[in-house]
């Protein structure tokens, strides 16, 4: 499939003033922020909880290291003829690493998992890198002057720091800490081997079993700390889902957004499987980051079309979480599948994009214009024993085409709201958008990117995308695509006009021009069914049958 380059930050969502977007932010900023499915990613709560024990761990490490480094110096002789000048140098770095990432991982930084990975490979890499040096130069220095030093303790304390401090899974823990228990073994192998005096001395009566003991000591030490590492976990795990808000116990983390996160969940009484959203904490006490998510809420729940998201519930727990209860969805996200599966066929593009104009042709009726169409909000799901059933998510921009005050403060003049890669050339223009074809050229953006696999245009800053929406012709499908019918690309050309008046006039007419075009019967629920069960990730479909298997649906 194509790749959507630097760009593909730019399907989030914005709600931002136009000159907040002609210069770029220090750092990640929420009104950005991604909107993900149900792709199983860190949850926000590990990821901060990540970043504090990193942030922790660093920081005690720098503590000893510094302590230790100080009356080093102040014996630097006697240090210098054990160590050498090479280990002072990676006492001093691991000093430098681990106290400048401690103070770096600071509470209120946004730090991406990659970096926390990264961070974590420093933090426990350079004290690695630092014992591995020691240990072998005491080996050597102790063999010649007779005796042999114990250097199993600070490999001990590194393991059981990370395995005590670092959220993980078992088996990502054992690979780590299996790591940090064969270095010392392996050190002393290759001092035995290269140093002659050591080999001599572990030959000896008094040391002979020292290749016995330290691979004991450090294989049961490995082993406990997996075991702590699993137990820990499974604890976590006990604790997240005694969470409860009223009726609905929280089970584990799908997904997250500029505003909240999202949560697998269970109704107690009713054993039903459904989706919670949460708004973060730290977005709980802004006043128009709840008015959005409250008119989200009752935008969404004014729909009743099978192919827009079921709205269950909303409410406020007693901490003062606000939350709404939507049904759960199993399947992809059309995102999801062109990532993963490539560009769709044109005849199974139709079949979803027919579905979704159905839902949008309800919401136009209800005067409400969504705004926020893109690959993340359509999905693709399996319900009522059918497969590939559109479903629209996030009305969290929805705008009424009638007088709505409350609708009009929210999203004030000249505000950008929507996802660059796929608003509208009147979006883009900070327009009051109150013109149902607005939707429509999103919808046409998004099937470019469902034949295509990538957006109309591309581009490494939004205000240049959203200004190739306003002014420049986008590419035709043909020429990214070989065999791609004409007709369907016509359908989708004209969704793309940069006048609305040159577009369909409603999604009602877009629907039969997609089921007039010639690839429209070639899929029906019968292919759906069959591709699903032959091509769709068995982890997914497994997780998903699991779930509804547990509530009993």
């Amino acid at each position: 499939m194509a790749d959507a380059g630097n760009s593909s930050a730019f399907d989030e969502t914005i709600e931002s003033p136009v000159a907040a977007l002609t210069k770029p932010p220090a750092r990640p900023r929420a009104p950005m922020a991604l909107v993900e499915g149900s792709t199983a990613h860190l949850s926000a709560d590990t990821q901060s909880t990540l970043r504090q024990r990193l942030r922790i761990s660093s920081l005690l490490m720098f503590a000893g290291f510094l302590a230790f480094l100080i009356r080093g110096v102040f014996v630097l002789d006697n240090y210098l003829a054990v160590f050498g000048a090479t280990v002072f140098s990676l006492h001093v770095a691991a000093v430098v690493v681990t106290g400048a990432l401690g103070f770096s991982l600071c509470r209120r930084c946004v730090i991406s998992l990659l970096k926390l990975r990264v961070s974590e490979l420093l933090i426990f890499g350079c004290p690695a890198l630092l014992f591995i040096a020691m240990q072998r130069a005491e080996l050597r220095h102790g063999a010649e002057n007779g005796y042999l030093s114990a250097v199993v303790g600070p490999w001990l304390m590194l393991i059981f720091t990370y395995a005590l401090f670092i959220p993980n899974t078992w088996r990502r823990a054992a690979a780590v800490v299996g790591a940090m228990a064969a270095a010392p073994i392996l050190v002393s192998i290759y001092v035995a081997a290269t140093s002659p005096a050591f080999a001599a001395l572990v030959r000896s009566e008094e040391f002979e079993s020292y290749f016995f003991r330290m691979p004991m000591i450090m294989t049961l030490a490995a082993v406990s700390a997996t075991i702590g590492v699993h137990t820990i976990g499974s604890l976590r795990r006990q604790a997240f889902e005694a969470k409860q808000l009223g009726q609905y116990r929280l089970k584990e983390p799908i997904g997250s957004g500029g505003m909240g996160d999202v949560y697998l969940a269970e109704h107690q009484l009713l054993k039903r499987a459904c989706a919670i959203k949460l708004i973060r904490p730290e977005k709980a006490g802004d006043p128009r980051v709840l008015a959005r998510f409250e008119r989200e809420v009752r935008s969404t729940a004014k729909l009743t079309h099978w192919n827009t998201v079921e709205i269950f519930d909303y409410g406020q727990a007693d901490d003062g979480t606000f939350y709404y209860v939507m049904e759960y969805l199993p399947g992809h996200s059309v995102q999801e599948l062109v990532r993963r599966h490539g560009p769709l066929p044109p005849e199974r593009a139709i079949y979803l994009l027919s579905q979704a104009c159905d839902a949008l042709a309800e919401a136009h009726c209800h005067g409400l214009i969504h705004r926020d169409i893109k690959p993340g909000n359509l999905f693709a799901a399996h319900r009522g024993g059918m497969y590939d059933v559109t479903k629209l998510l996030d009305f969290g921009l929805v705008k009424t085409m009638i007088g709505d005050v409350q609708s009009s403060d929210l999203t004030q003049e000249g505000t950008i709201t929507g996802s660059p890669l796929y608003m509208s050339p009147e979006q883009a223009m900070g327009d009051d958008v109150d013109d149902p074809r607005s939707d429509i050229y999103s919808l046409g953006a998004v099937a470019y990117f469902m034949l295509t696999g990538r957006p109309p245009f591309d581009g490494d800053k939004p205000m240049r995308i959203m200004m190739d929406h306003v002014r420049t012709p986008p590419t035709p499908p043909s020429e990214l695509v070989a065999e791609l019918p004409l007709d369907l690309e016509s359908v989708v050309m004209r969704c793309l006009a940069k006048e609305p008046a040159d577009r369909f006039e409603s999604a009602a007419a877009l629907r039969e021009a997609l089921l007039d075009c010639e690839a429209a019967p070639l899929w029906d629920r019968a292919a759906a069914e069959r591709w699903w069960l032959e091509f769709a990730c068995p982890k997914k479909r497994a997780h998903d049958e699991a779930v509804l298997a547990a509530a009993g649906a």
